[in-house]
């Protein structure tokens, strides 16, 4: 697919891109990796400042690795869902164990990494190695669903269909690192200016040649998402549901096994030496909840149960008995 896209897209990315650590000249493939999975189903805001307390301690996956997963954990703080922070661990260790402590360029042996599928390992093939694939979050299928194939954007599946990345891949620019730096600016693009709610199409670069936008701007018809236009834009049929994914975005965090959860990571990361089951009843009232979590915690890998009774992060060594 032949468009006039790429040029104001780019040049527009030039102006406004936001000034990320994992953005800058110097970041390493590593750097890029970590601030990829911190930013798995969390804001920018909230990364920002885990992420330069990690890159600090651990600089290198050699750096990780060296200390015990538990630390990983500790250093994960509030950011959520520390199962990502166990898989950074896991993945210095392989990076250690079998590519010298570097970070792979190469997109199966990427995927083949602990907790990074196909969006993950393009991203990082593509803005750390500087390599042509498409990278398609969720700002990016919004924008190329409105802007490319003139349909609303209603959430849907949490992975691109076929149709969404055959329409990606025409409309990468044929130099590699034009097209990575094309997928960073219409990533961007979804991020600040066609937002979900409120799209400020007067700031946009690309609004007359928006497809969405000549449209009138349509809303999303009810229980569907906006993935089926770009089905048939791409001659696909694949479409996913909308009202899951709202439900999904308004789904209440206090009293939830998850709430639990975190309260019980927070005694442990907060603790010297491995604590006691009483430690946890002092947080959390529900015993049959707590005990839940517990056993999810532990089943999880976040959690180590000591002979002893007491509990301790993973590979934590306790200082008394």
């Amino acid at each position: 697919m032949s468009t006039s896209f790429a040029e104001p897209v780019l040049a527009w990315y030039a102006r406004n891109a936001r000034d990320l650590p994992w953005r800058a000249p110097g970041a390493t493939p590593w750097a890029v990796l970590v601030s990829e999975i911190m930013l798995q189903q969390t804001p920018v805001a909230r990364v920002l400042p885990e992420y330069l307390g990690w890159m600090a301690r651990w600089p290198t996956p050699a750096a990780l690795a060296a200390d015990p997963a538990g630390e990983a954990i500790r250093q994960w703080g509030r950011l959520g869902y520390p199962r990502r922070a166990l898989r950074l661990h896991d993945t210095a260790t392989i990076l250690v164990a079998r590519y010298g402590g570097n970070v792979p360029a190469d997109l199966d042996a990427l995927r083949a990494l602990p907790g990074i599928g196909s969006y993950t390992a393009a991203a990082v093939a593509s803005f750390a190695f500087g390599q042509r694939h498409a990278v398609l979050d969720t700002n990016v299928r919004r924008v190329l669903a409105r802007l490319a194939a003139g349909q609303p954007w209603a959430g849907g599946s949490s992975s691109a269909s076929v149709a969404e990345r055959r329409l990606a891949e025409s409309l990468l620019p044929a130099q590699p690192a034009v097209a990575a730096r094309w997928s960073v600016a219409v990533m961007e693009l979804g991020a600040l200016v066609c937002t979900a709610a409120s799209p400020r199409c007067g700031d946009c670069p690309v609004a007359r040649e928006c497809a969405w936008l000549t449209a009138g701007r349509p809303a999303p018809p009810t229980g569907t998402a906006g993935a089926a236009g770009v089905a048939g834009v791409a001659g696909a049929t694949e479409a996913a549901g909308a009202v899951g994914a709202a439900r999904r975005r308004t789904q209440k965090y206090d009293g939830t096994d998850r709430q639990c959860r975190g309260r019980l990571l927070a005694v442990l990361r907060g603790a010297s030496d491995p604590v006691r089951r009483a430690d946890f009843d002092a947080v959390w009232a529900g015993q049959a909840q707590l005990e839940r979590a517990l056993d999810g915690l532990v089943a999880d890998g976040l959690v180590d149960p000591l002979p002893d009774g007491r509990f301790a992060l993973p590979g934590s060594v306790p200082l008394s008995r």
